[in-house]
């Protein structure tokens, strides 16, 4: 079966400078039925081991340092048995979560990673934390493809009232890195709707 892309819906608590909200998670696995890999595998590693079922992992990637994000990375990597990538910029957030634990492979900008061919690119797009990776296919879908993070949703930027982020370098991320993507690319977020970015250039 050809590459596909499947989503699991997680909810837990994000906590950070003292509050702590509950979220809604969108985790995705993309994949064929033999590999995947799994982008941000939160709050419910049982769902998500359930959904990838008994296809190989190839990597589990981390858009971001935030524990919503990152806090059952390193239980997900040993259940699943596949190796964790974060953005080095990101280390600070991710010890908050794991003092005694790193990600087994750093993420940097322009990075790949091959998964039921097709090929997944690393964007930095800094400002909702230091290290925020876009990842991006380009081809192998049927149209290009964006895993957003917390970088940009559906009506604009991520969240940027917090430690480790920066309103300015946001919205400079998604102008250059972001928007200047084929306007048919269909971006994935973190939270909430998918959405195009067609339709995010029209609304930034």
């Amino acid at each position: 079966m050809s590459a596909r892309i499947e989503h699991v819906e997680t909810s837990g608590v994000f906590t950070l400078d003292g509050g702590s909200w509950d979220v809604d998670n969108n985790v995705w696995i993309v994949g064929d039925d033999e590999e995947c890999l799994v982008i941000d595998p939160a709050h419910d590693v049982d769902a998500i081991s359930k959904q990838v079922g008994e296809r190989r992992v190839v990597a589990i990637v981390l858009t971001h340092g935030h524990n919503d994000h990152v806090s059952e990375a390193p239980r997900a990597a040993s259940f699943l048995g596949a190796p964790t990538y974060l953005n080095p910029a990101d280390l600070a957030l991710w010890h908050r979560a794991h003092p005694d634990h790193s990600p087994t492979h750093e993420l940097w900008d322009g990075d790949t990673i091959q998964v039921a061919g097709l090929t997944v690119e690393a964007i930095h797009t800094p400002g909702h934390t230091p290290g925020s990776t876009c990842l991006f296919i380009r081809e192998g879908l049927g149209t290009p493809v964006l895993f957003s993070g917390d970088t940009l949703f559906q009506g604009g930027p991520g969240a940027t009232g917090r430690s480790f982020s920066n309103e300015r370098i946001i919205k400079d991320s998604i102008r250059r890195r972001i928007l200047t993507l084929p306007p048919e690319t269909v971006v994935h977020t973190g939270h909430g709707p998918t959405t195009t970015v067609a339709d995010e250039a029209a609304a930034n």
